[in-house]
């Protein structure tokens, strides 16, 4: 018996699309790459609110080092903007317009290594760092330079020109890249000063309130190690007379499922629930973007100027993250651009270093390196690594939300039935709350000019 030849170019066997009709797939829930592990959310100690603000009490404090002030970049030119002036320690609590002092400085560009101050010698100019950083260093114990400060763009030196007759400079300045300055010199500045007699006389106050502590908080004078019975020093605590508010941050959407959908298609998997799951993972994406770089509320606007560190060469080094570690107790976690890790390891690999892991994480000095793409790296390559103490326990950082919501779906986070319109479509309304409070400025700080691209 001989069998037919097969039709030429016909099939000789079943193909898939025909075995696809009796067989049934294995199915997957809907997956979507925008989900990340974000561990800010899951790290955070979470405060549940009655009302909808947090109200950080500290006790008062008074300024003990200059703020950061800014720059535009905007025009052909840069040039400081005046009302950030006031963040100079002299000029705190000036409300005149600063325009005219701001317009004597001039933009100057240096090489690194560049020598911009000596110790001893007279200040000669007030300098602002637009970009770059510049060392501030002493004769150390055995005659080497020892590095007391990083400068980073909009710190200053120089200051003391303001408020003192003849001042000479009590350390040494070193570009240690190629920095972006603006400068005013001293016979400029004084004549200035001796033109302007408003802020002339604003100078020359006196300083009051009593001695400080070095956070700038009011002295609790104390007797220790005494004998007899001397007359014990007397005083009171007093708080900040209007202390800082923490509002949530509503992040809300509209999320709409046809009937036919929500009726007929619910097997294996309830395509509503499905549809409101990825919402949430949406939801919680950019409550994390915003816990995080949100101008009023994140946690990268919100820095102390003393908990600033600028990265001595660009990557971070070990030795960036140790002045980071040495500016707060108990750091919980740093949080840094996966990129940001890598350029550290990097360095840690340059210097024949193992940095050590904690809970699977990159760590350092046994604190975790956690993961966020969501910290921002700019044009330049440049990002920020920021490290967190947390816990209301620990005056640290603590993640805020609301303590009930009507029709909550989970904390935080409300799933509300509008209804069904004249198409048949089911409307849902998805909204989540979310805030992040500092309690006191050591809780969190940031090392700033984080280079990832080399």
């Amino acid at each position: 018996m001989s069998l037919a030849p097969p039709e030429a170019g016909g099939p000789t066997s079943l193909g898939p699309p025909a075995a696809r009709n009796l067989a049934t797939t294995t199915k997957t829930r809907p997956h979507t790459t925008a989900t990340t592990p974000r561990w800010l959310l899951s790290e955070l100690p979470w405060k549940p609110l009655e009302a909808g603000t947090y109200r950080v009490n500290q006790r008062r404090r008074r300024p003990v080092r200059d703020r950061l002030v800014a720059f535009d970049r905007s025009g052909s030119q840069l040039r400081v903007l005046s009302h950030s002036l006031t963040g100079l320690l002299p000029l705190t609590g000036f409300t005149d317009d600063l325009g005219s002092l701001a317009a004597l400085f001039e933009p100057v560009e240096v090489s690194a290594g560049t020598l911009l101050a000596e110790i001893g010698t007279p200040v000669d100019s007030l300098v602002l760092i637009a970009h770059g950083t510049v060392s501030r260093s002493v004769p150390g114990e055995f005659g080497d330079p020892s590095v007391i400060a990083i400068l980073g763009a909009g710190e200053q030196f120089g200051a003391e020109l303001l408020t003192q007759g003849d001042p000479r400079w009590a350390f040494s300045a070193r570009a240690e890249t190629s920095c972006q300055l603006l400068t005013v010199s001293a016979p400029r500045l004084r004549a200035f000063l001796d033109a302007e007699t408003g802020l002339r006389e604003h100078l020359s106050r006196p300083d009051s309130g009593g001695p400080v502590n070095k956070h700038g908080e009011a002295e609790i004078r104390l007797a220790s190690g005494h004998t007899g019975e001397p007359v014990l020093p007397a005083g009171y605590v007093d708080y900040d007379p209007v202390p800082r508010e923490y509002d949530l941050v509503l992040a809300q959407t509209r999320l709409r499922v046809h009937s036919r959908v929500a009726d007929l298609f619910n097997q294996p998997m309830n395509q509503t629930h499905e549809q409101v799951r990825l919402v949430v993972q949406a939801l919680k994406e950019q409550q994390e973007q915003d816990l995080l770089t949100h101008p009023d509320v994140g946690l990268l606007a919100h820095v102390d100027a003393s908990q600033r560190v600028p990265s001595r060469g660009g990557p971070p080094t070990p030795a960036d993250l140790d002045e980071l570690l040495s500016r707060r107790r108990s750091t919980a976690f740093f949080l840094a651009h996966p990129r940001a890790i890598a350029a550290f390891r990097r360095r840690c690999t340059a210097a024949g270093i193992y940095p050590g892991q904690v809970r699977g994480h990159t760590a350092w000095r046994g604190v975790p390196i956690l993961p966020s793409d969501k910290i921002p790296i700019g044009p330049g390559g440049s990002t920020s690594i920021l490290a967190l103490r947390t816990g209301e326990d620990s005056s640290g950082v603590v993640g805020l939300r609301p303590a009930q919501l009507p029709e909550e779906l989970e904390p935080g986070l409300s799933l509300r039935l509008e209804g069904v319109d004249q198409a048949a479509v089911i409307s849902y309304q998805v909204s989540s709350y979310a805030g992040v409070a500092v309690l006191v400025p050591d809780a969190l700080g940031v090392l700033d000019f984080v280079e990832v691209g080399r």
